[in-house]
């Protein structure tokens, strides 16, 4: 619902911060930067005003015109497969051979409906290839297609210097080799490249011992287990914990990863709403009171799914919200931190300093090395009994080949800069360059009247441009101007609600991101994208509550 006061939305509801200017009166105490939680009527406050986040709806024409424009897509796509059924037009796409026209169909037709016709038509936008690291600036191949996106083909130029605005660099870590670099080349020459081996064979080096065990004291836990792949980490690792006759309570716009795991765990899925401690606290209470589907007996365990920053909404999660309801009913918390480790919080150590509570709180800690520290793989942290719960049963430790040494070697110079155990102040001065990006390109944009979503914390930048023609021509004109931007449709997110998503990164000079802002500021007039009111609304309070179960 709209907001016309323009008051600030928390977690589905309205609040006033005027009269709470004073920490005294809401009852809060900060010092530092730390969020300390205080007692109000014999229950636990905390202090609303970090987690405030904008979700303004779009005006009703720009909903009607994208949806139009999905709509004349679809009819122009029937017509296009009518013809390529009647040989008219040629099909590109995967067929069936006719030597198995009796056979139960390979391809299902219907649901490469939108591939076919809709995705194709934009598909040059997406994959684009890259010839240099992933700094602030990279190079693109030029590429261009003989076929309507079906295939492409090199022209042999380069397009150099393209201010990178989509990978996620957010320290500005992934970089092209210098001499701050040397120990990686060492382990380079002493280990090799691969492990060949899994953990729980010949695969686990010192090196990975190192690795767990810094991780650990920058996460302030007892123990942590580190592996090759961030996907992995969580697909693998969901199903080692819970099981069939557990109940798992997913944020329904958690990452692939987390809901592939879910799946695979065989337990029982039920989702609430974005963010909001209503919908999941109707979810808690329902499972305590009536337990397992016909049996009624209770739930093995509850556990709760979330990430930390949200990678298309650009949302933080509300922690100490969500932490007071696993208390009150009892539930496991498992908390994926691929894009809030290292970029949010003052020293970078994700959402749980950023909301100042204690990562003990947490039960289950993850992250990924793919986003701030330049590298790869990810890490499960907490409790020692829980990391060497997970040594023995993780589906990832039995059958994954480990860390590479280059890699996890990568991963500790990234630690060390960042913790300071370098000699420098380097690390801790990057974050606060990303913070300070952040919010001078957040606001910015909102300025000139863009809708973006999220936290004015979040590194993760949407800005909505609903349309699927806009889609296409936003890219390709910002990648005119050697800006380089990532933007993203359905499936990826809600039908209307297509999207470019920038990500600052500390290496980002303020004259780039003047120069990717004048660059917008053009597009928005000449697309007619800035469709801002300036009115925030939450997302709803509470829908119906959407719940499935995965049988045997």
């Amino acid at each position: 619902m709209a907001n016309p006061g323009g008051g600030a939305v928390c977690n589905g509801k309205l609040h006033n911060h005027k009269k709470q200017s004073n920490g005294s009166q809401s009852g809060n105490c900060t010092k530092n930067g730390i969020v300390k939680e205080a007692q109000q009527n014999g229950k636990p406050h905390f202090y609303d005003k970090l987690i405030v986040e904008s979700f303004e709806e779009a005006p009703l024409h720009v909903m009607v015109f994208t949806y139009m424009g999905y709509g004349i897509g679809t009819l122009f796509g029937y017509l296009r497969d009518f013809l390529r059924n009647w040989g008219i037009e040629k099909c590109n796409a995967a067929v069936e051979r006719k030597e198995q026209k009796d056979f139960v169909p390979l391809y299902q037709d219907f649901e490469n409906f939108y591939t076919r016709n809709l995705y194709m038509r934009i598909r040059d936008n997406w994959n684009r290839p890259i010839c240099s690291a992933p700094g602030p600036l990279f190079d693109v191949m030029e590429r261009v297609s003989d076929d309507y996106n079906w295939t492409f083909r090199f022209t042999g130029r380069v397009i150099k210097d393209v201010i990178n605005m989509g990978s996620y660099n957010f320290l500005g870590l992934a970089a092209k080799y210098d001499e701050s670099m040397r120990t990686i080349k060492d382990v380079l020459e002493v280990y090799g490249t691969g492990v060949a081996s899994t953990r729980h064979e010949m695969g686990t080096l010192d090196k990975h011992k190192e690795l767990e065990d810094l991780v650990a004291k920058f996460l302030n836990v007892e123990a942590a287990m580190v592996f090759g792949m961030g996907f992995a980490t969580n697909s693998m690792n969901i199903p080692a914990l819970v099981g069939k006759g557990c109940l798992i309570l997913s944020d329904e716009l958690n990452h692939t990863s987390l809901v592939l795991g879910a799946r695979l765990s065989g337990a029982t899925i039920r989702i609430f709403k974005h963010n909001n401690t209503q919908s999941l606290e109707k979810l808690l209470r329902d499972a305590v009171i009536y337990g397992q589907p016909r049996t009624r007996r209770a739930w093995k365990k509850i556990l709760i799914l979330v990430e930390g920053v949200y990678s298309m909404e650009g949302s933080i999660v509300h922690l100490p919200q969500i932490i007071a309801l696993k208390k009150k009913y009892k539930a496991y918390l498992y908390i994926d931190e691929a894009h809030s480790i290292g970029a949010v919080g003052p020293t970078g150590r994700g959402v749980t300093e950023f909301f100042g509570l204690d990562p003990h709180e947490v039960d289950v800690l993850m992250g990924t090395f793919t986003k701030s520290f330049g590298a790869s793989g990810g890490y499960i942290a907490g409790r020692k009994d829980l990391v060497d719960y997970l040594r023995v049963h993780s589906h990832s430790a039995v059958y994954a080949s480990s860390m590479s040494p280059p890699i996890a070697e990568q991963i500790i110079r990234s630690l060390k800069l960042i913790m300071g155990l370098d000699g420098t102040t380097q690390g801790l001065q990057r974050v606060q360059q990303l913070a300070k990006n952040t919010r001078y390109f957040r606001q910015r944009l909102q300025e000139m009247g863009f809708i973006i979503y999220g936290n004015k914390n979040a590194s993760v930048v949407p800005l909505l441009l609903y349309m699927p023609g806009k889609v296409a021509a936003f890219a390709r004109h910002m990648l005119e101007k050697k800006i380089g931007v990532v933007v993203v449709g359905f499936p990826a997110t809600p039908l209307a609600e297509a999207r470019a998503r920038f990500c600052v990164s500390a290496a980002h000079t303020r004259e780039m991101l003047d120069t990717v802002l004048e660059a917008l500021d053009e597009m928005g007039d000449l697309l007619q994208l800035k469709y801002s009111r300036h009115k925030k609304s939450a997302r709803p309070e509470l829908y119906d509550e959407m719940s499935f179960e995965l049988e045997d």
